[in-house]
């Protein structure tokens, strides 16, 4: 592993130490390792991809505020430090701003097999049990409500509403993490994303079932 693999390691352990749950050193392992499972199959520009994965949240912009020029700015300003060439910061700075699913309501400004597979990965962790411990935790962090039958879920969100949304845990399964099976750039990562998907499915029923008291 190259030295800048290994101090991007270092620094994004350091920089997410107090973040919450769903975004810290954790998420950008597993992340990484996704992104290496679906990069196996791929002709791709692979250190590209890994700085891609170990930096793509270094400053998730729903922990700034909205800002959604932090991470960038950061991911550019280590990776200067690191004396990376200006065509690999330029290429991981895009895959940074151009990742986020949105509401899925956002026009990608920039394409790439290394983004396509990065996105995938980032959202292979949104899906399956860890994406369901992920969304509960998050709900949890904003006090949000588990489940409001009287609150439907939105499917229309403009990218702003999306990000200010305050609707119930369970709403979130049907405005995100449902819709990214189909929204899969990689054969593997459509792959793992259909097995991910059928246990979010069965969780839904038995949650529902539960609520209601069924069984």
């Amino acid at each position: 592993m190259s030295n800048l693999i290994d101090n991007t390691i270092l620094f994004v352990k350091e920089k997410l130490k107090d973040a919450e749950a769903g975004h810290d050193w954790f998420h950008m392992q597993r992340v990484y390792k996704n992104a290496l499972l679906i990069a196996d199959g791929e002709k791709c520009d692979l250190e590209v991809v890994k700085l891609g994965a170990l930096l793509h949240d270094i400053a998730d912009s729903k922990f700034h505020d909205g800002d959604e020029s932090v991470g960038p700015k950061v991911a550019r300003e280590f990776l200067e430090s690191q004396k990376a060439s200006e065509e690999i910061i330029v290429h991981v700075v895009n895959i940074i701003e151009n990742i986020s699913f949105k509401g899925g309501n956002f026009e990608k400004k920039f394409s790439s097999k290394e983004l396509e597979i990065v996105q995938d990965a980032d959202r292979l962790d949104a899906l399956g049990a860890i994406g369901i411990a992920r969304t509960f935790n998050y709900g949890g962090f904003k006090n949000r409500p588990l489940y409001n039958p009287d609150i439907a879920p939105n499917l229309s969100m403009t990218k702003e509403e999306y990000k200010n949304s305050e609707s119930p845990t369970l709403n979130h399964f049907y405005e995100k993490l449902l819709l990214l099976k189909d929204k899969m750039n990689t054969q593997t990562g459509r792959k793992i994303a259909e097995e991910r998907h059928r246990f979010m499915e069965l969780f839904l029923s038995q949650f529902y079932a539960e609520w209601e008291g069924e069984k």
